[in-house]
């Protein structure tokens, strides 16, 4: 037997052999075609890129005839990189593998991640590249005989390549000096306006601000996917957050000097249980009249609102990046201070953050915050860490923090394992509470219902089920002995499919989107909580933890009363709703003071913790 195996092994060695020495002679004998590989392949590998992101030959066609100047502008842009790999590894076929699998990566995530919520891929997207696990679960994977086709002929192509070999013969200093040519135009494009905005003009790539979602998807049909890359990482870059030019502790004091109003006395010192639910995916389509959506389908919502105050907020953000809109609940600060960042709390410095928890801590309260999802996703406990929490609870399939039964509905756990839990908290804590809570239930996937492929119809069903739960949430609430106030908000409107989703046929687009932005939201409470203060107007989200405080009558610091002055004078501030109202460099300054600076502004936070930060 073990004479076979060596037998085996020395038969298998030598057909390497054999096949390096035949490879080694093509090298030589089919030099005219080596050279037609790698001249061809910048141009091949673009297209191929373009046919699978698109689905079909003909769009990519037709991209073809009507912007050839973007085709060039990408076949350059992938023959730098080409070169690149050329220079540092010689041998071309090993070359033509590595591009074609970064093309054909991104062309495949771009193609699920636009066919499963209708956004297009940006770089900014690959910084959850450690999360994938949890991203296909919310993604529609399907393996088309189009797409193995393709990346059939794409390997196809490496394999001709393995096989007639192409090589480069360069001194190290050649290829030195080639490498850094092929790195400083790619690294300008993105880096360096002067040089890129000519660049852009010259091939007639669209480069219109894309403040809303929707816009930037518009952009994506003139550029495509390659040229949309490269743009829009260059105008992410452009709009970096930096330090304000006029950032000082002086400027900070003479924005907040105010005069602090309210008695801040907590209703003569009733603390009550603050509930913040933030819904995932929850969202109101009466407001789309054709659509014929029944009512029954928000009853415990309006039931619930019916019974204590309802409105509408502005959110930061459409479809995804449930963060932003995170973030401006558990900070009271806008995304748009940090410059839109998709991910704001990757913008946190690394110290303890004056969150909204910190006050409630500071107050006597207990503070948790409850994700029924990962706590890896998106380093949410990491990160929270710093915010002032109490407790963080956390869940997945491996380990949970839950205390009570865990359902599941579709996909996520229960909304009313939610509600269950909140409960829980607040009857077995003798003090008052705050909890934060992100659900999971309403996310995508929506291919769960009698008809797999009627998205719409099966996220009604999924929002109906949440509003069984607050009906009878809301209920047990009723029967507790502890003064309670709830708050109740989507974080944004649902990821639907590209194509065929519901707003393609609404016919939404850049200009007439901001209605996908108006969340409506209720507060309810246990007892004879005074709305008197809640804006009849519609404000943006990062301005109803101050809603929340003004209704229970908390302490104001100086912050906090700027705050309340910036309700009144501006009372929505968000991008994507309105691009129009100017910047408030005063709004911006505060909110890069809290999380980013020195935090030169008051603070919730303990000053035994702030201590610790200084010594670090």
């Amino acid at each position: 037997m073990k004479e076979k195996i060596i037998s085996g092994k020395d038969k298998f060695v030598s057909w390497v052999k054999r096949v390096n020495t035949k490879r080694d002679l093509n090298t030589e004998k089919y030099r005219k075609t080596n050279l037609f590989l790698m001249l061809f392949f910048p141009f091949f590998i673009c297209s191929m890129a373009e046919i699978n992101q698109g689905k079909y030959v003909t769009s990519y066609l037709s991209f073809l005839v009507e912007r050839p100047s973007v085709m060039l502008f990408n076949v350059i842009i992938a023959s730098l990189i080409f070169c690149l790999f050329l220079a540092l590894i010689k041998k071309g076929w090993i070359a033509i593998l590595a591009e074609t699998i970064i093309y054909m990566a991104i062309s495949t995530t771009e193609l699920f991640k636009y066919g499963t919520n209708g956004n297009h891929l940006i770089l900014s997207d690959m910084r959850l590249a450690r999360n994938v696990k949890s991203l296909t679960s919310f993604a529609y994977i399907k393996i088309s005989p189009e797409l193995i086709i393709y990346f059939a002929i794409a390997a196809l192509y490496v394999f001709l390549a393995f096989y007639f070999n192409p090589k480069i013969k360069m001194r190290p200093v050649k290829r030195i000096v080639t490498s850094v040519g092929c790195i400083i135009p790619c690294a300008a494009m993105i880096l360096s306006p002067a040089f890129s905005e000519p660049i852009y003009s010259i091939f007639n790539i669209n480069t219109t601000a894309a403040t809303n979602t929707f816009l930037l998807n518009e952009k994506f049909e003139s550029n495509s996917l390659l040229a949309f890359l490269v743009e829009t990482a260059s105008e992410s870059y452009e709009n970096r957050l930096v330090e304000p030019d006029d950032y000082s502790e002086e400027s900070i004091n003479a924005v907040l000097d105010v005069n602090i109003e309210g008695s801040g006395d907590f209703n003569d010192g009733t603390k009550p249980n603050v509930i913040v639910i933030m819904s995932e995916s929850y969202a109101d389509f009466r407001a789309f009249d054709e659509l014929d959506v029944d009512d029954s389908y928000y009853k415990g919502f309006d039931d619930a609102a019916a019974e204590g105050h309802s409105g509408t907020l502005i959110a930061p953000t459409y479809a995804s990046w449930t963060v932003r809109s995170e973030f401006e609940l558990l900070f009271g600060l806008p995304v748009r201070g940090l410059q839109d960042p998709n991910m704001p709390q990757r913008e946190l410095a690394e110290r303890e953050q004056p969150a909204l928890a910190q006050y409630y801590n500071d107050w006597g309260y207990e503070t948790v915050y409850i994700h029924p999802f990962e706590k890896t996703f998106y380093s949410r406990e990491r990160v929270y860490d710093t915010f002032g929490f109490d407790q963080m609870i956390f869940h997945n399939d491996e380990e949970s923090d839950f205390t009570v039964p865990v359902e599941y509905f579709g996909t996520y756990v229960d909304d009313s394992t939610i509600f269950n839990q909140i409960e829980k908290l607040v009857t077995e804590t003798d003090e008052p509470m705050y909890i934060h809570t992100t659900t999971m239930q309403n996310h995508q996937p929506y291919d769960q219902g009698e008809d797999p492929n009627d998205e719409f119809n099966n996220y009604l069903q999924w929002i109906q089920h949440t509003t069984d739960g607050l009906t009878t949430f809301i209920d047990s609430l009723k029967q507790i002995d502890e003064p309670t106030l709830v708050f109740f908000v989507g974080d944004h409107f649902p990821s639907l499919r590209g194509e065929t989703s519901v707003y393609n046929q609404l016919g939404i687009d850049g200009e007439n989107c901001s209605i996908i932005f108006e969340q409506n939201y209720f507060l309810w409470s246990n007892y004879d909580a005074d709305y008197s203060s809640v804006p009849d107007e519609d404000i943006s989200f990062f301005y109803m933890p101050y809603v929340l405080m003004n209704i229970i009558d908390a302490p104001r610091d100086e912050f906090i009363q700027k705050m309340n002055d910036y309700m009144e004078e501006v009372p929505v501030y968000s991008t994507n709703y309105d691009s129009e109202t100017p910047d408030n460099e005063e709004l911006d300054m505060l909110t890069y003071d809290r999380v980013v600076g020195k935090l030169l502004s008051p603070s919730p936070i303990p000053e035994e913790l702030l201590n610790e930060d200084s010594e670090d």
